[in-house]
């Protein structure tokens, strides 16, 4: 030391001329005779070094709350992209991506966890915050944010990883929206079409049935792809679509419809009463074929005015029925009923008819055999030049049946020489004949690609 006077409270300082700052001013103590120094307001070393470094930790700070605003957002705008994946695609590359996704998810948890570690740890705002404080959390908030970059940019090659499959899986979600319209839409056009025909009088339950059993397919539809995948969701808005067409061009056709019943009734009943007439007339030509023919020629028609009479009456019960039905709007009901009629009075209609054709018949045959002989025999000789065709000798396979049928032809005509001929029986035998020739022109035809 040079021995000037020094305090123990400050650091030593340059001497000044006696009284330059006053009387009393500048003294390490009242009394000491030693001289006066100067004192200026004190500054501590190192202040601007302090406040550098808190300057220099908040920057840290706010660089890497950019970094981590940036993660987050990119891991959102991400993640919405997966599901967008995964709405759309069920292929095993898809679930990998799902799977990566999540794996890079854990990582991004850690690097967060740390950098939320180092804010909470270090208070920047803290007026007694060290210098070495400053520096620690500089530190650790700048390699927080390295990680938050470094992690940022495994996330980014990530996401340029996948664009084709989110290209296709975006094209694939695009089918959805338009889908659900469409399905909207035909059920909006179904319940209006419903609501004008409830205006007319028509009840159409059934139809309304239909409509309401689609409530709950609609909620899944609504509820989308992402809970239940594209192809999934694109197919039910599809089935909605038709069940819902159906319905709307179902009730758009009730008004006809009923008209078309009401006069089909109409008609059935009409029918019914003519066969009733008709079946009343089958008895006189009953009477001439069992008078005129033998007994082979007439047997199978004896119960046919009794069986028309029944079947008939029961065309009328479920005519009847069907009447009811149509006043309760049973629609369904109507239209079988007015479908069993029809095919009912079809069958009896050619059962009635049966009779006075087998008369016909047997009276051509027994006047003049000779006319059905012949038409046989042209289609056997038909026959036979077909199967003569580029041969000298033809197959066997197609001789024998033609040569069969020329020898039940001379049979049947002979059996005709009895005292009491079976009219019916050679008519039914020419038939068969005519049959058998036709099964082998078919065979011929066919092997030769004539067919």
């Amino acid at each position: 030391m040079s021995g000037q006077p020094t305090c123990r409270a400050h650091p030593p300082r340059k001497p000044v001329p006696v009284g330059e700052n006053g009387p009393g001013q500048g003294t390490c103590g009242p009394g000491t005779g030693e001289a006066t120094v100067t004192t200026a307001p004190r500054r501590w070393f190192g202040g601007g070094r302090d406040e550098s470094r808190r300057a220099d930790a908040q920057a840290a700070k706010d660089a890497a709350a950019a970094a981590f605003y940036e993660l987050d957002t990119a891991q959102r705008d991400l993640r919405i992209s997966i599901e967008t994946i995964a709405a759309a695609d069920g292929s095993p590359e898809a679930r990998r991506v799902g799977e990566g996704f999540a794996a890079l998810g854990q990582r991004i948890d850690q690097v967060s966890h740390v950098y939320i570690d180092a804010v909470d740890a270090h208070d920047l705002d803290r007026v007694e915050l060290e210098a070495s404080a400053a520096t620690r959390a500089r530190d650790e908030l700048t390699r927080a944010k390295e990680e938050l970059v470094r992690v940022k940019g495994e996330l980014d090659r990530f996401a340029h990883g996948l664009q084709p499959l989110l290209d296709r899986a975006e094209t694939q979600l695009a089918r959805v929206a338009p889908a659900r319209e469409r399905a909207r839409a035909a059920l909006l056009a179904a319940s209006t079409a419903l609501d004008e025909v409830r205006g007319k009088g028509i009840r159409a339950d059934d139809l309304a049935a239909r409509l309401a059993a689609l409530g709950p397919e609609l909620t899944k539809l609504n509820q989308g792809a992402a809970q239940h995948g594209v192809q999934e969701t694109v197919q039910r808005a599809d089935r909605i679509l038709r069940d819902a067409e159906a319905i709307r061009a179902e009730a758009a056709r009730l008004p006809e419809r009923a008209a078309e019943i009401d006069r089909r009734l109409v008609s059935l009943r009409t029918r019914a009463q003519a066969l009733r007439n008709r079946a009343d007339r089958v008895d006189p030509v009953l009477s001439e074929l069992r008078r005129r023919f033998s007994a082979a020629c007439w047997q199978d028609l004896q119960q046919v005015p009794e069986q028309a009479v029944r079947d008939v009456a029961q065309a009328e019960d479920r005519l009847a029925e069907a009447g009811r039905a149509r006043d309760q709007q049973q629609w369904a009901v109507v239209a079988a009923l007015v479908e069993a009629v029809r095919a009912s009075l079809d069958a009896t209609d050619e059962a009635v008819s049966a009779a006075q054709d087998r008369l016909t018949r047997l009276e051509a045959v027994a006047r003049d055999p000779q006319a059905e002989v012949q038409r046989t025999r042209f289609a056997i000789r038909d026959a036979q030049r077909l199967a003569m065709e580029g041969r000298t000798v033809p197959e066997a396979r197609h001789a024998r049946p033609l040569d069969d049928a020329v020898a039940r032809v001379a049979r049947a005509l002979s059996a005709l020489e009895d005292r009491h001929p079976d009219y019916w029986a050679f008519l039914l035998e020419m038939e068969a004949v005519r049959s058998s020739v036709q099964r082998v022109v078919t065979d011929i035809r066919t092997e030769r690609g004539h067919a």
